[in-house]
């Protein structure tokens, strides 16, 4: 996975301080994380959904089109579904 878009968007951010960008990549991580432990633990379509919305708009604002795409498929497939679970927690700890 290429991280390109978020390195661009933490260097437009922070400049060169490496340790902000680690901070900022480290606090985006950690927010798709709870966003798909949310998914994980959803018991309802509609917080499924909600869930999958808030990662793709999270995604969405860092650029991250892999993440989108997966959030968009979860949003479209059935809620708990765990294939695309594993994929989404696959992709957040390539960009931790």
């Amino acid at each position: 996975f290429d991280s390109g878009p978020l390195d661009r968007y933490l260097s437009a951010a922070v400049g060169d301080d490496a340790k902000i960008a680690l901070d900022l990549r480290g606090a985006f991580a950690a927010s798709a994380r709870d966003l798909s432990d949310l998914m994980r633990r959803a018991r309802c379509d509609a917080n499924w959904h909600i869930a999958a919305l808030r990662l793709k708009g999270l995604a969405a604002t860092f650029g991250i089109i892999p993440l989108i795409e997966l959030a968009e498929e979860a949003m479209a497939g059935a809620p708990g579904d765990p294939a695309v679970l594993r994929q989404i927690n696959k992709v957040i700890d390539s960009l931790a």
